[in-house]
């Protein structure tokens, strides 16, 4: 079986003018299929490479006969990913086409809507889904079983069929990452020159913020053992020569437990390794006795999750924190030797021109180290989307990448919304370099802060930072974003779109709309006579006994598109079997009997 695996070339300049960050996901899925035995294995990055489309075209075309092509996508680069899959299709018609992450996962009908040359989607985490995927098609049994593969998406003539999630995966010490496929010379953190790992202490998030989709992704919270993910470190250190890792966890303290442990792993192997994370500020508040222990670990950057100056918007991100909250966990941090970064979102519909000057004065008050100004990104498959659909005109998701405004709010352009951030940063980092970095006592921090503005002058002579090479913008009042135009929606198409478009909450409240759900978002309609698949989301046969919605007789939940309903279908039936196990033969009859 030969698989190839590609990392589609998508650039925005956000967190990506710190260093090219290495693509953690292809380790895992990588060293999952080595562990079944499946060794043969290319992997392409695209993206660190910087390869265009006809350099790539060039290496997929040196590739004799592979088996499965495979690419993920966030979705900023679903696009991308797209074109890459339909060159890979092109160049090799036989080869199964793959499609993985964040983006597809939610956004499966568009997607093979839009892509048909898509053969297959994989739902959420891929390890284990890959590696069923693979095993079928080697033993040519794919299409005859493929609607008992869970997890996975799929044409079915004019069906695209959406079978069962498959189970997170329970036991993260059971993975079993291939560093080694990827070039480790491509992959340094700016800041401290050093090459940059990104590995999993955790996946999930038990917090439901308004604006975020990775709880729904991952759906359970869970954590590694501290001992073998330290392994995993060591093993970083020692065959890859990292010197910095930040971790890919949404929320890595939330079991304080296991995170102390870390730390006290972390000491006493002395790796000589430096590290970051992004948490909550309630864990820094919680965590005030041991932040000594976690600097000593090698905890040297926090980037806080503070999101907002005002309260009101605390309260519609469902951040469960307060601004008090945020300016004493920055505090906690700088008086423990740590980088304490603040991250405000920017852009939505009750923007003003006060609120983002409000966020710099707060950033001035709270004396964070620094300051990132995010463009609210309106992900089509968040909580939040469903009350300000009506008012993103803007479906073009490759600029949904955290730098553009997507959003325009009710009283500002999006050239004013750009115009305030860039000032705010201007601003704030002149002060930072002229008046602060220079004259901190801490050799290690002094060193790493202008380490981290050496990043940011890089970027910006560049002309990469927040994109605005692309968009040639010289501060200029009226700013082309360079939107695909065929992918803004006019307010009459808007209004029809949502008319049409069901919210997830409701999704399932009328079986005939659950026969006819499409993905969230819009995006062009498919080709003239094409026509549209109906979504159909299904049990595996060989499984149907244990399904919540066979077991009570109603219509499936997609357990990504809405998590919480899923939840409780799933306890109706486990309480439906647990009284129907208790019933007498005579009962059980009376109870299945059907009514006239």
């Amino acid at each position: 079986m030969r698989i190839v695996l590609i990392h589609p070339n998508y650039h925005s300049g956000g967190a990506e003018i710190a260093g090219n960050w290495p693509p953690a996901w292809v380790a895992y899925l990588a060293g999952a299929l080595k562990k079944h035995g499946y060794n043969d294995l290319r992997f392409i990055d695209a993206m660190s490479n910087d390869i265009d489309d006809q350099t790539l075209a060039q290496l997929l075309a040196e590739e004799d006969s592979p088996d499965i092509i495979g690419c993920t996508c966030i979705t900023p680069s679903i696009y991308k990913a797209q074109d890459t899959l339909q060159m890979a299709k092109k160049l090799h018609p036989n080869a199964v086409t793959m499609l993985g992450g964040t983006h597809s996962t939610f956004m499966f009908k568009q997607v093979l809507t839009e892509a048909p040359w898509i053969d297959y989607i994989v739902r959420g985490e891929g390890e284990e889904i890959l590696v069923n995927m693979v095993k079928a098609i080697e033993e040519g049994r794919l299409e005859r079983d493929r609607h008992r593969i869970r997890g996975i998406a799929f044409h079915n003539g004019t069906e695209v069929v959406a079978t069962p999630a498959h189970e997170p995966i329970k036991n993260l010490d059971s993975l079993s990452p291939d560093w080694s496929v990827l070039e480790w010379d491509k992959y340094i953190y700016v800041p401290t020159g050093q090459r940059v790992a990104i590995p999993n202490f955790a996946r999930g998030c038990p917090f439901t913020c308004s604006f975020c989709s990775q709880w729904k992704f991952w759906r359970s919270y869970r954590a590694r053992t501290p001992k073998n993910f330290v392994d995993e470190i060591e093993t970083l250190v020692k065959d890859h020569d990292v010197g910095f890792f930040i971790l890919a966890d949404e929320e890595p303290t939330i079991n304080r437990e296991k995170f102390i442990a870390l730390c006290e792993e972390l000491i006493e192997r002395d790796l000589g390794i430096t590290w970051g994370i992004n948490t909550r500020v309630t864990d820094i508040l919680r965590d005030e006795d041991v932040l000594p222990l976690y600097r000593k670990a090698g905890l040297v950057h926090v980037s806080l999750g503070t999101e907002a100056s005002a309260q009101l918007n605390l309260e519609l991100f469902r951040k469960e924190t307060t601004v008090a909250q945020n300016k004493k966990a920055i505090k906690l941090l700088r008086d423990n030797g740590m980088v304490a970064e603040a991250q405000f979102i920017i852009g939505l519909d009750n923007e003003t021109p006060e609120s983002i000057e409000d966020t710099f004065k707060w950033a001035m008050d709270w004396e964070c180290d620094m300051a990132n100004w995010i463009m609210y990104t309106p992900w089509p498959f968040s909580d939040l989307f469903e009350d300000l659909a009506d008012k993103v005109e803007v479906r073009d998701y490759a600029r949904y990448n955290f730098v553009t405004p997507i959003m325009k709010p009710e009283n500002m352009t999006r050239s004013e919304v750009l115009n305030g951030v860039m000032k705010n940063y201007r601003r704030f980092y002149m002060r930072r370099s002229l008046l602060s970095y220079p004259w901190i006592k801490d050799s290690f921090k002094r060193k790493y802060m202008m380490g981290c503005l050496k990043a940011a002058l890089k970027s910006g002579f560049e002309r990469r930072f927040y994109d605005l090479g692309r968009i040639n913008y010289w501060g200029q009042k009226d700013v082309d974003f360079k939107f695909d135009e065929s992918r803004v929606l006019s307010e009459d198409e808007l209004v029809q779109l949502n008319a049409r478009r069901e919210k997830v909450s409701s999704i399932y409240h009328d079986p005939s709309v659950h026969a006819k759900v499409a993905a969230c978002g819009g995006g062009p309609e498919p080709p003239a006579g094409v026509a549209k698949p109906t979504v159909r989301v299904e049990a595996a046969d060989d499984e149907a006994w244990m399904d919540p919605a066979v077991i009570l007789g109603e219509e499936r939940i997609d357990e990504f598109f809405d998590p919480r309903g899923f939840a409780r279908q799933r306890m109706r039936a486990k309480r439906q079997s647990a009284r129907l196990i208790t019933m007498s033969d005579e009962e059980l009859d009376r109870e299945t009997q059907p009514t006239s």
